[in-house]
């Protein structure tokens, strides 16, 4: 009988601690569904930055309670768009796992392709006069170093090519004129814009900024292609060089 009686409560230990088991994985599981209804009626303005991140991580954390985790990225990094410009490396430091970092690095890359994708046609005739707006949005995600962009139009400010073509600070020699020259001849093109970034800085020309641009602008000019503008890109502004150079 006292067999029979232990293992009767045994048996009902072992369902006691069960049902914990049960409730806990509930629990967690019911938090995720109320955060999921909570964006989906009120939308991402009704979330804290920590609970944006948070929901993002459900993807790459599927069995784990992501609110801590987001909290200490956030306490970590100071802000939602911190955590998400901050490199693969930094990430992983904090704690991520590679896979975890990468997935996150894939929204701010996300949102600059679907930028680029919704409201650039290469069909449409550019605004050349509002152009800053345009290569503020080609740089969106972009602030590890530095990158140099070129544009090339044809005669009727139609865009024919628009591409990273060097990676560094710009007044190195690895912004190479032949290659900038070549692509301008290759693709036909009647005019160029020039933009480059200033990942931890301010979107402020430097001499060396503007002495580089002035050798672009000659060497485009002797194939009959004509420079239009140069823009510092940083911290969501663009600033022409332009106005410096006076390139008209």
């Amino acid at each position: 009988m006292k067999k029979t009686d232990n293992s009767a409560k045994k048996q009902t230990a072992d369902s006691s601690g069960a049902g914990k088991n049960t409730k806990a994985k509930a629990d967690h599981s019911g938090h995720r569904d109320r955060l999921r209804a909570k964006y989906a009626e009120h939308g991402i303005e009704a979330l804290a930055q920590h609970e944006v991140i948070e929901m993002l991580l459900f993807n790459a954390i599927p069995y784990r309670n992501t609110n801590d985790i987001a909290k200490n990225l956030l306490d970590h990094f100071g802000s939602l768009s911190a955590v998400l410009d901050a490199s693969v490396e930094t990430l992983c430091e904090s704690g991520l796992t590679r896979n975890q970092a990468l997935f996150l690095k894939l929204i701010p890359d996300t949102a600059r392709l679907y930028s680029i994708d919704k409201y650039e046609n290469r069909d449409k005739v550019l605004d050349l006069e509002n152009i800053g707006e345009y290569f503020i949005r080609k740089f969106i995600g972009i602030d590890d170093v530095e990158h140099v962009m070129l544009l090339l139009t044809d005669g009727k400010g139609k865009e024919l090519f628009c591409g990273d073509i060097a990676e560094g600070d710009f007044s190195e020699a690895n912004v190479s004129l032949r290659n900038i020259v070549k692509l301008a001849l290759n693709y036909n093109a009647a005019a160029a814009v020039l933009a480059h970034n200033h990942p931890k800085g301010f979107a402020l020309p430097s001499e060396a900024d503007i002495s580089a641009t002035m050798s672009i602008q000659r060497a485009l000019a002797n194939v009959g292609v004509t420079l239009i503008d140069h823009f510092v890109v940083a911290d969501n502004d663009a600033v022409s060089i332009a106005v410096a150079l006076d390139l008209d």
